[in-house]
């Protein structure tokens, strides 16, 4: 029996809301490092007005009534219980109906993500572009996260991806679809493409997940660079990595008792992977970050938002390098991505690569910083392949 989707809306409780400010209150900070400020991690100093701002002006009710504002649902699909949004394309007068685009996020994101960018693909005639263009979208909260977080469960990416397909299939009813992904969602939207092929219009990619072993013989000069920055990043970037990949449940228990300690983990990725110049705030919305925070510690998810990376470290790499992936791919190269590999290795992975386009500005939280931009390279990717092209 296909399983039917519930209307939903948040409403977190008033006292858990006071609950967060009063912990807020007593939170207890170490001292400043010394040397510059965001060297060893979350500068302090900028984590205590952070915090300040969250107890004292951050205003959860108007982000959870932005959320409020879309059409959400809940589903559940075998074991895992589903949150997404699905909202409507906007038609051109006597055009076709909008293509379905499924859009999926990473860690530490979530659905707040992706608010902005929403209307420039449901609506693209209201920013000036074609009405043509239009899709309907649905984002869910991948299994273990924010609103799609089940106590004691557990989801491997390969089981993110069936469940996704069938709700875009047999909950939604969309025999063919397209899917778009960053991060984790890179991944997710990626094994949509290896296991369910004859589902997918097309997928785009706003990160590459080739295989980070190091292992190239002949690497061209782009693959030597690329594979210089990923030895960078391996020693300098993974610690978050290691212990979320190996002692998820240490980590979690301090993350999920202290919000101080959740934005710090949480906020130095957005400081370290954003195109911010130093400066977070000029690149993401600080009420937007808070709330993608905020919804991490309301649902208390962050534990099981850490199994994909238990299960990558125990596992082998999820993309294979055989050249088997042949649904069209599309993908957007942001400068300040946390890892840029060259088309060339790409192309080990994906047989079909029909746009790949280095963008001006941005970094990995793309659907945030530069959410026009990447609207429009979604639009042009999938703009062919509407009509069969």
């Amino acid at each position: 029996m296909t399983p039917s989707p519930s209307p939903f809306s948040l409403h977190v409780p008033d006292e858990a809301i006071a609950d967060l400010r009063e912990r807020l209150a007593r939170a207890r900070l170490p001292d400043p490092a010394p040397g510059d400020p965001w060297a060893y991690g979350t500068d302090v100093g900028y984590l205590r007005e952070l915090l300040d701002h969250w107890r004292d002006r951050f205003d959860w009710r108007a982000q959870e009534a932005l959320l409020n504002a879309l059409p959400q649902f809940k589903v559940t699909i075998d074991d895992a219980d589903v949150h997404f949004l699905h909202v409507p394309g906007k038609a051109a007068p006597g055009g076709a109906t909008p293509m379905p685009l499924l859009l999926s996020h990473g860690w530490p994101g979530s659905i707040y993500e992706f608010l902005d960018i929403i209307p420039h693909l449901t609506d693209p005639a209201s920013f000036g572009g074609d009405p043509a263009d239009a899709f309907t979208v649905v984002v869910p909260s991948l299994p273990g996260y924010g609103l799609s977080h089940v106590p004691g469960r557990r989801y491997p990416l390969e089981v993110i991806a069936d469940r996704f397909a069938t709700l875009m299939t047999d909950v939604l009813g969309y025999p063919r679809f397209g899917a778009q992904g960053g991060d984790w969602g890179s991944f997710i939207t990626t094994r949509l493409a290896i296991a369910h092929p004859d589902k997918l219009v097309g997928i785009h990619l706003n990160m590459m997940p080739v295989r980070r072993d190091a292992k190239r013989a002949n690497p061209t000069p782009d693959e030597a660079e690329y594979l210089q920055a990923l030895q960078v990043f391996l020693k300098e970037e993974t610690g978050y990595q290691w212990i979320q990949g190996t002692r998820p449940q240490t980590l979690a228990v301090g993350l999920n008792d202290s919000p101080a300690g959740l934005a710090a983990w949480i906020v130095e990725k957005f400081h370290r992977w954003t195109d911010c110049g130093g400066r977070i705030e000029s690149a993401v919305d600080r009420d937007r970050m808070l709330a993608n925070i905020s919804l991490y510690w309301f649902t208390g998810a962050i534990a099981a938002s850490f199994w994909p990376y238990h299960v990558r470290m125990h596992s082998p790499w999820p993309v294979p390098e055989d050249g088997s992936i042949r649904v069209p791919t599309g993908y957007c190269q942001f400068p300040l991505e946390i890892l840029k590999p060259p088309r060339s290795l790409a192309e080990r992975s994906f047989a079909d690569i029909r746009r790949w386009t280095v963008m001006p500005r941005g970094g990995h939280f793309a659907a945030l910083e530069q959410p026009q931009a990447l609207a429009q390279e979604i639009r042009a990717f999938f703009r062919p392949l509407r009509a069969g092209g």
